[in-house]
């Protein structure tokens, strides 16, 4: 095993470059007359707009142009992407509201588009925004999705009554409903999982520029999926794809939120359009808060049922999903996509879930960090540790029990997932030792003393990852042996150039330094999908090992002839043959190839390859959380002391970058259990719109982490990987609920919300307390 190879923690190539200031992000790109765009956004949650007056914006310094729906209207231009393919409850298609460039005649959230300012500099866009006068009629507007589908609930779309966007059942109902029926014990109980942002290191941004005498447009943008991006924005403006260029540079941060195409992305096209010049727009934080997508936002109801032993027989689930006002395409896919982490690592014979997603007057909703799988986690975690609380279970042997046995693959879930690998008691077993449970008490005790409440909370996660699709690479030596990777993976932080060349460079013999890599630019990648799903290390790793695969073959006849034999074998980096003390690297063997007099006539000249990896099979990555914590009893602040984790993502590409995913989605699920909340008032007015108000977890708010690998290699990619991006948050979500509440449970609580902040935990704690002195006085 070489230097680079495949298992070795190499640290990231890309990181001497982004922390010296090398970065190339959207924000930094500049062009000649480039001007600046800045978008005037509703302040009401719900109105009619009467009328929009832009003759005071347009008169001021600097201002080129104030664009409303009347210019979109005559663009020619067609609605942004919408998703489609389910139904409602009935039977009839799913009601997906148009998305215009900016709406009609109505605004549906606090932060919806109304007009967009170019002027020569940001500041006199900005400034132009105030001269815009708009009448409204404000309308009553509904913010959640329960009171939304209630009788008589201010409708969010004319067309669409009942403000139901669609339905989606899964499992079986008849066998679940008779399981429950005959169960010894049915739990039962409702989780609120609330609504969060992204919020990015890299806001959204985009930089457009239409070409006249190409009749071309270029945008510069913040995505994850440059080609399928390509696709979805020219359909929107109703050209041949090969008319856009779309270019992502280096990205930070994205988690789902950017993958979508945003409405600031057409209407800068067409102000450059209309202008004849570039036109950049950055968002602000607190505009990113209005106008990003937020997440997660759902109310579940599970039902448990249990035989008098502990057995499970079946887990029923109801849950409603805040859509907000639009959808875009993959704002559903958190209800259906990976409702099967339901089941977990457990033999519960029937499950049935029953989604609703709902419109409401807030904000897009898009995939984030895990994409339903921490929500469904949380369900499945929390509901066994109910369970165990009120029937008297232990919850280790609880979910011992009721574990999936390494004997058992491929199992069929109650569900929709067929594991195909994993060692989930092994996990749980690593993990227990790891955290020393069995010592836990005398730590309690001990924490006791010092005031503190400590509880200790187990989570074993399971996700889909790498689902079906397809990826690009190419491999391109120069004639002086140099190499060039492409990928149709978009890296927003995760390391792919780091992998990729681990991949390849140890494979070629290559050094490193000699290798340049590129992604996200659609005249460059010539085929792929994209980032998202923890898809990249199965997908993306099997196009580049298919890409070399071709390389060495068509290296190896190169080599073959250069070196006079018939028989030619490769093996770390060199090219070599019995029949001769000769041999050729590949290095060498690339620079032969750039000469035509060094190869026979079948053979074209130059080394290069270029392969599409067509996935056909999820993958499962799986693993154990154990978190202690302690909660402060005088003032409800909360102190992790100990988080231990087994992951199993099969085989481990690189330990470091696996620890860095890991660590960054627990930091994630953390987050949003203690602290992070997007909340609206009455009136749909976010709360939370800076980081004054929407808290985002330091590093001080965090343990030491603990990581072991516990890799079961999968069969479903050439490379043996599974998904490692985002384990960690689901994981994370329930075993630190669990943890708050064993730290509570000597005071009676059942539950805790989300996020349970000091405040939040004070309150419960002084409740339980002035209710355990009532009792006492009585």
């Amino acid at each position: 095993m070489g230097e680079y190879a495949l298992g070795q923690p190499v640290p990231r190539f890309e990181d001497p470059r982004l922390i010296q200031g090398g970065g190339r992000y959207a924000d930094d790109i500049s062009m000649e007359g480039m001007t600046h765009a800045a978008v005037l956004r509703s302040r009401h949650a719900h109105a009619k707009i009467l009328n929009i007056d832009t003759s005071r914006a347009l008169a001021a310094p600097g201002v080129l142009a104030v664009l409303t729906y009347k210019d979109w209207a005559a663009s020619g231009y067609g609605d942004l992407p919408l998703p489609s393919g389910k139904k409602k409850r009935d039977g009839k298609p799913m009601y997906t509201p148009p998305l215009p460039g900016f709406p009609k005649d109505h605004v549906r959230w606090v932060g919806d588009y109304v007009a967009l300012v170019v002027a020569e500099t940001r500041w006199q866009a900005q400034d132009a925004l105030e001269l815009i006068d708009v009448d409204y009629e404000v309308l009553p507007a509904v913010l959640t999705a329960q009171d939304a589908i209630k009788p008589g609930a201010p409708v969010v779309h004319a067309e669409n009554p009942d403000n139901i966007s669609f339905t989606h059942l899964e499992g079986d109902k008849a066998a679940t409903d008779a399981a429950l029926a005959k169960a010894a014990h049915v739990v039962k109980h409702t989780f609120f999982i609330n609504r969060v942002m992204a919020a990015t290191m890299e806001p959204r941004a985009c930089v457009a520029y239409y070409d006249q005498a190409s009749d071309r447009y270029t945008i510069y943008t913040t995505l994850q999926r440059a080609l399928d991006y390509r696709e979805r924005l020219a359909k929107t403006l109703r050209i041949p794809e090969s008319k856009l260029r779309v270019v992502a540079g280096d990205i930070g941060g994205s988690f789902g939120m950017k993958s979508g195409v945003f409405n600031e992305v057409a209407l800068t096209l067409l102000a450059s359009k209309m202008l004849r010049r570039p036109v950049k727009w950055t968002s602000t934080r607190n505009e990113a808060f209005l106008s990003d997508a937020a997440a997660r936002d759902n109310l579940t109801t599970a039902e448990l049922g249990l035989d008098k032993d502990g057995k499970f027989l079946a887990l029923r689930v109801t849950t409603l999903v805040n859509l907000g006002a639009y959808l875009q395409p993959g704002s559903e896919s958190a209800l259906f996509s990976n409702i099967g982490t339901l089941a977990g690592v457990y033999t519960t014979p029937a499950i049935h879930v029953d989604t609703t997603g709902v419109l409401t007057h807030t904000h897009f909703m898009r995939p984030y960090r895990g994409n339903g799988r921490p929500e469904a986690a949380y369900i499945i975690e929390r509901i066994i540790d109910v369970a165990a609380d009120e029937l008297g279970f232990d919850k280790v042997e609880l979910r011992r029990k009721n574990i999936i046995p390494e004997g058992a693959f491929p199992f069929k879930t109650g569900l929709s997932f067929i594991y195909d690998s994993g060692a989930f008691e092994k996990n749980m077993d690593m993990c227990l030792k790891m955290a020393d449970w069995k010592g836990f008490e005398a730590r309690r005790a001990e924490a006791r003393k010092n005031g503190k409440l400590r509880g200790i909370g187990i989570s074993n996660s399971i996700e889909k990852a790498g689902a079906p699709g397809i990826e690009g690479a190419e491999i391109r030596f120069d004639r002086t042996g140099s190499m060039t990777l492409l990928s149709g993976a978009v890296t927003q932080g995760q390391g792919h150039e780091t992998v990729f060349k681990q991949l390849v460079c140890d494979r070629f013999g290559i050094d490193p330094a000699d290798v340049h890599y590129e992604q996200g630019d659609t005249d460059i990648i010539f085929y792929g999908e994209g980032t998202g799903g923890s898809r990249t290390s199965a997908i993306g790793g099997g196009a580049m090992l298919l890409a070399s695969d071709k390389v060495v073959a068509k290296a190896a006849k190169i080599a073959a002839h250069v070196l006079k034999v018939d028989d030619i074998e490769f093996n770390d980096g060199v090219f070599s043959s019995r029949k001769t003390n000769r041999s050729m690297t590949m290095k060498e063997v690339a620079i032969a190839a750039s000469n035509a007099g060094n190869l026979p006539d079948d053979i074209e000249p130059g080394l290069s390859a270029a392969a599409v990896y067509n996935h056909k099979q999820p993958n499962y990555p799986n693993g154990c959380h154990i978190v202690e914590l302690d909660i402060d009893e005088e003032t409800g602040k909360v102190d992790l002391v100990n988080y231990n984790v087994v992951d199993d993502v099969g085989v481990v590409m690189n330990p470091m970058l696996l620890k860095g995913q890991i660590h960054g989605g627990i930091a994630m699920g953390v987050g949003q259990m203690l602290m992070e909340d997007l909340t609206y008032d009455a009136n749909g007015e976010l709360l939370a719109a800076s980081f004054m108000d929407y808290a985002m977890p330091h590093a001080d708010n965090f343990c030491s982490i603990e990581v072991k690998s516990n890799p079961v290699p999968t069969a479903t990619n050439p490379l043996g990987v599974k998904g490692a991006g985002e384990a960690g948050c689901v994981g994370a979500l329930p075993a630190v609920a669990n943890a708050l509440v064993d730290a509570l449970a000597h005071l009676g609580v059942k539950d805790v919300p989300m996020p349970s902040t000091p405040q939040r935990l004070w309150q419960i704690i002084d409740k339980a307390k002035g209710q355990s002195a009532k009792k006492a006085a009585e």
